[in-house]
């Protein structure tokens, strides 16, 4: 099954873009996504709920 694709806010672009290449990532008890940027080396992270991170493990 291919993952679901999600939507990153790249912050250092100031852009959307949506992908399906991303991992799930705990750190203190919260849940993200993070992608690799589009337009660079840097990375994107986005806040999920435990819901969110459990659906798409």
């Amino acid at each position: 099954m291919a993952k679901q694709k999600i939507e990153f806010y790249d912050v250092k672009t100031k852009s959307k873009f949506e992908s399906d290449s991303y991992r799930i990532v705990e750190k203190s008890g919260r849940f993200f996504a993070v992608a690799k940027s589009l337009a660079g080396p840097h990375e994107c992270w986005k806040v999920l709920s435990k819901d969110q991170a459990e659906k798409l493990k």
